[in-house]
């Protein structure tokens, strides 16, 4: 058994946990930074870089003194790389070299995404290599073959918004508190999702890859023109979200042998997408899976399992590992159409 230490700061969450290689949790700590970005509708780099610096090491010595382990008992130090907000990162991955200078503990250096991509295993011990994922994020909104730790074949990306990017700017223009996901579900839950005729992007294209700019431009013009209850435009906006969501991963499913379906991310916390997707499943004869929400979100955890799934496979790194604002899961997935294309 080993015991690894997580680090995560990709974005606005800063989080530390203590996860073993059996699955266990021994301690994870996580701080929010909704109040410092609320009054500009999203994330200020600069203030989240500021705010990792000052809350990180306390997060860090509180989680050892929960597991009550010292950190010369830690095997290895996960830290996320990448991709995301650079100042972000930095934090997190210098955070993380410095430990692992200190104590001569070999470092990690976690993709983000593939701490998405495998945080369903963290708590779900049957499920078993290879599954099709639907990674749907602040930044990204992907389709993957997960068929090995390190070994991802891209099926489908966004050519313009992520999944949630859209709800964020979509609750912004309904004047809604960020984050916007949690806020749209909310709110869509007193409204009729037919009430307003929002268009489904890319849907019976037969291309395979998500579009969500379209659509946000949409709810712009439905708010603009104050026809509409916000409750109404709300639950319009999420049931055209979980359609496009699910015509493509339909798509992705009649490309891949994969006997399971799973969906994560940030987004994957959306009730009305995980019922969906569920029913996909169901219907096209595959198993599901899905995290707890709480596992959804960024938080370190997933990035300790991450970290716990490579050292398994003998892939540690050196302390030249870069910070990355990029990093796409398959390396050598051809580009796609699209300005604004989440590699």
């Amino acid at each position: 058994m080993s015991l690894i230490l997580g680090i995560e700061s990709s974005c606005d969450e800063t989080a530390a946990a203590l996860v073993t290689s059996d699955r266990r949790i021994l301690a994870h700590r996580l701080a929010g930074q909704e109040e410092a970005h609320r009054p500009y509708g999203g994330v200020v780099p600069e203030i989240a870089a500021r705010a990792h610096v000052e809350i990180l090491p306390a997060l860090i010595e509180s989680v050892l003194a929960e597991a009550g382990v010292e950190l010369d008992e830690v095997d290895a130090i996960a830290a996320t790389a990448g991709p995301g907000l650079i100042g972000g990162v930095m934090v997190a991955l210098l955070a993380g070299k410095g430990l692992s200078l200190s104590t001569g503990k070999p470092l990690i250096a976690v993709n983000h995404l593939e701490g998405h991509a495998l945080s369903p295993r963290l708590v779900d011990p049957d499920l078993a290599l290879p599954y099709l994922l639907l990674l749907a994020s602040g930044g990204h909104c992907q389709l993957l073959e997960v068929r090995g730790v390190g070994d991802y074949r891209r099926l489908a990306t966004t050519i313009d918004d992520a999944a949630g990017e859209a709800f964020d700017k979509a609750a912004k223009l309904l004047g809604l508190p960020y984050p916007g996901g949690p806020a749209i579900e909310e709110l869509a839950q007193g409204g009729n999702p037919k009430a307003v005729p929002l268009p489904r992007p890319l849907i019976g294209s037969g291309e395979p890859h998500f579009s969500f700019a379209g659509l946000k431009s949409a709810v712009q013009r439905a708010v603009a023109a104050g026809k509409h209850e916000p409750a109404d435009i709300a639950a319009s906006f999420q049931q055209a979200m979980v359609d496009c969501m699910v015509d493509r991963t339909s798509l992705a499913l009649e490309h891949s042998e994969a006997p399971t379906l799973v969906v994560a991310g940030g987004v994957a916390a959306n009730r009305a997408l995980r019922t969906a997707l569920a029913e996909l499943a169901k219907a096209s004869g595959r198993a599901f899976s899905v995290p707890p929400g709480w596992l959804c979100t960024d938080n370190a955890a997933m990035i300790a399992w991450a970290g716990a799934e490579r050292f398994a496979a003998g892939l540690v790194d050196g302390l030249d590992a870069p910070a990355r604002a990029r990093w796409p899961l398959d390396e050598a997935a051809e580009k796609v159409r699209g300005a604004g294309v989440k590699a």
